[in-house]
């Protein structure tokens, strides 16, 4: 039994105790948060695809952590001006543990 939800904007396939890097959610570590946005539910036997999201359908998750991925460094040049620019990001993620689809 699998779903493809919609979580912070982005599209994911999930299964239950399934552990999943997203986007940055605002929620706090140890919290449990629902979404309603199931794109296509698929048990062993049929498969419904959602218009846009299936109705009476809901993904429970548990927020495990919140983490950063590598450093990205963009440098910007110009030669002889004497013009660069140096920055660098971080994008952060939050690791999520499916606990259940819910009908």
């Amino acid at each position: 039994m699998y779903s493809i939800v919609d979580i912070a904007g982005k599209q994911f396939n999930v299964r239950k105790d399934q552990v999943l890097v997203v986007p940055k959610l605002e929620s706090k570590i140890g919290t449990i948060g629902t979404t309603n946005k199931v794109l296509l539910f698929s048990d062993d036997s049929d498969v419904e695809v959602g218009n846009p999201y299936v109705k009476g359908l809901s993904v429970k998750y548990k927020v495990i952590d919140h983490i950063k991925d590598d450093k990205v460094v963009v440098f910007k040049k110009k030669r002889r001006t004497g013009y660069h620019k140096k920055q660098g990001f971080r994008h952060q993620y939050t690791k999520i543990l499916i606990e259940d689809i819910v009908k």
